[in-house]
């Protein structure tokens, strides 16, 4: 199966050279990205991949390329999978589709009455820690949920340049973990309340935003979920979830390059977590594109689909407004304003 990516920045360069080492049945045909130069043309040429382009139109317009890698920026992801659907490509968008509800709704009828597979690229889903913490609690290994805990900190803020285009904490940085609490306990979430405060860097306040958060969760079924988020790890990428039932539970630890605790006079001492997300995250990348191109070839369901897209952003739209307005919000409050 021949594949397109759109966006050769660094989750580009990533899913190129996944697919090009480890995804059997998919080569990279072409990438694109209006901002190619020399070092990057060079990149592609030595990965294998015969056609570099500055204008991701030209991979639209080829009949061989039967999928498309959206990885360009936030701001393109809407308007692109609306081209890429007009030219009959399959699609997978890494994640937001789009900060607008209205814009992800125009992907979602664009969607209507085709035979395209689209998946968003939440990949956390397709780390071998939580997909087994997912089993646990979808098997009723651990009884009846109860409550589910997400720490998701990173190493360190991103430039306040970033923050600025970033959509805001809740729809950059914990939209993963809105997805993580749909994903591993099965449910929805009901209503949320958030909050959040400037603790890592003051520049981040001025841009508007917060780099530190707690979000509680009430879910449909009555169980309880709580978030809590820092732009600010000094000991590396703390990723962490315990899911909390009538029966047990069920924990997943940070991944560390090794195993071994060193034990003497002055302590113990252990590995620090992998330093931030392409480093735990790299087997889950090249899994997730797996999985795209299976529902390809085998036109089965994608493992996350449109709507897994829409819910985080509302999820996230409601932990705005609870900070905003230090008060509880309900998401069946923010999908009305978009008539959903």
């Amino acid at each position: 199966m021949k594949i397109g990516i759109i966006g050769a920045g660094r989750i580009g360069k990533v899913h190129a050279e996944s697919v090009t080492r480890f995804v059997k049945g998919a080569t990279v045909e072409a990438i694109a990205d209006p901002f190619m130069n020399a070092e990057t043309e060079k990149w592609a040429k030595e990965l294998g991949i015969a056609n570099v382009y500055k204008d991701y139109k030209k991979i639209l317009d080829d009949p061989e390329i039967k999928a498309v890698l959206i990885c360009s920026s936030t701001d393109t992801h809407s308007p692109i999978s609306l081209e890429a659907i007009k030219a009959g490509k399959h699609i997978f968008c890494e994640k937001p589709i789009d900060h607008d509800v209205d814009k992800i709704k125009q992907v979602i009828k664009a969607l209507e009455g085709t035979s395209l597979k689209y998946q968003v690229g939440f990949n956390r889903r397709f780390d071998h820690n939580f997909r087994a913490a997912k089993a646990a609690v979808a098997s009723g290994r651990i009884g009846e949920l109860n409550t589910l805990s997400v720490t998701s900190r990173d190493p360190g803020a991103p430039p306040v340049s970033y923050i600025k285009v970033s959509g805001g904490i809740f729809l950059d940085m914990t939209i993963h973990d809105f997805d993580m609490v749909r994903y591993v306990s099965g449910d929805e979430v009901e209503e949320v309340y958030a909050s959040g405060a400037v603790l890592v860097d003051p520049e981040i306040g001025k841009a508007g935003d917060i780099d530190t958060a707690v979000i509680t969760l009430k879910l449909h079924s009555g169980a309880i979920a709580v978030i809590n988020n820092c732009r600010r790890a000094s000991y590396g990428y703390d990723q962490r979830l315990e899911a909390f039932g009538s029966l047990g539970q069920v924990e997943v630890h940070n991944d560390t390059d090794s195993t071994a605790v060193l034990s003497n006079a002055d302590g113990v001492i252990a590995e620090k977590p992998k330093y931030f997300f392409l480093e735990r995250y790299m087997a889950a990348y090249t899994a997730e594109i797996e999985s795209f191109v299976s529902a390809v070839e085998k036109d089965t369901e994608v493992e996350v689909g449109v709507t897994d897209g829409l819910q985080p952003v509302l999820i996230g739209l409601a932990a705005a407004l609870s900070v905003k307005e230090n008060r509880p919000v309900k998401v069946s409050e923010i999908a009305s304003k978009y008539g959903l």
